[in-house]
């Protein structure tokens, strides 16, 4: 007997075409939550948009934003619909939005790790057993004092040149590049689960589908209906 969520993926599958269904089912099998990344105080657009970009093309589920003195605003063009896709979670609420973010992703049991170009433990180091939410802040100032002091670990990029930083989109695509990778040989549980992916590939669902917040609406009262 299927579950709720499993009936309403298999109703949504009958509406949707052939080819997305076989596009979500592939893209949602290399989604993770085992790693995720916080952006603090991203002010320009091209950046803030190839960052959502990265996290997608690497299979990055969820993103956090927080929004001190800027709002993080994404650009069609470089975002190519990115945004659809990954998870943004947005942290401009209160006097800490820094803490806020760093405290909920402690409390889902993330190590909290800063970048920094002046760590002398590089990436390659950095420990993946457990889930891991990298931070990065502007190429200028880099990260606050704030999370810097409540950062688990800090690390670098390896770097060979005269330039002292990255651009942050860069930053982050090296980054992603390397810890994927890294996951990929790994021997831990890393990927969504099946619920965690059918979850997922509702979601998708309903951003696809004109009125589809309705649509997923009824089928699961058909599904109440049909277990009476």
């Amino acid at each position: 007997m299927s579950t709720e969520n499993e009936f309403v993926l298999s109703e949504f599958y009958k509406i949707i075409t052939p080819n997305k269904v076989e596009m979500f089912d592939r893209v949602a099998a290399n989604r993770t939550n085992h790693i995720t990344i916080a952006l603090e105080n991203i002010y320009q657009e091209h950046n803030a948009s190839a960052v959502i970009r990265t996290c997608d093309c690497f299979g990055i589920q969820n993103l956090h934003v927080i929004e001190k003195e800027h709002q993080y605003a994404l650009k069609r063009d470089i975002a190519l619909g990115a945004g659809r896709w990954v998870d943004l979670k947005n942290y401009n609420i209160g006097d800490n939005p820094s803490t806020d973010c760093i405290q909920t992703l402690k409390n889902k049991g993330y190590k909290i790790v800063s970048t920094s170009p002046h760590s002398k433990v590089s990436i390659d180091d950095l420990p993946l057993s457990q889930p891991v939410a990298l931070f990065f802040g502007t190429e200028r100032r880099g990260l606050s004092s704030e999370i810097l002091s409540q950062s688990d670990m800090t690390i670098s990029i390896p770097m060979y040149g005269f330039t002292e930083s990255f651009n942050i989109s860069v930053s982050v695509a090296i980054a992603l590049n390397t810890l994927r990778r890294r996951l990929e040989i790994g021997e831990f549980p890393w990927k969504l689960s099946i619920e965690e992916q059918t979850i997922l590939k509702i979601k998708w669902c309903r951003k696809i589908l004109n009125g589809g917040e309705l649509i997923e609406k009824q089928i699961r009262q058909h599904f109440l209906e049909k277990e009476l």
